[in-house]
């Protein structure tokens, strides 16, 4: 997926709409993936005034499971 098709597709079609739906207090998640970084995708967060919460690709405190395997792996 390129990020215009990003833009064009999943913010402008769904994202947007989705935001109208759930008010003022909407936080907007995305990973580190190449389409969601695009300069075009910024400012199209920005002239929607939509704020963006990085979602890192790994963190094992967000990941409980993780403290789990290492006690069960040898």
């Amino acid at each position: 997926m390129t990020s215009h098709i990003y833009r064009d597709v999943i913010l402008e079609q769904h994202l947007c709409l989705f935001r109208g739906a759930m008010g003022a207090e909407f936080l907007f998640m995305d990973d580190n993936a190449c389409p969601p970084r695009a300069n075009i995708v910024d400012e199209c967060l920005q002239s929607e005034d939509i704020t963006r919460m990085d979602w890192p690709a790994y963190s094992p405190d967000l990941i409980p499971i993780e403290r789990v395997w290492d006690m069960l792996v040898p």
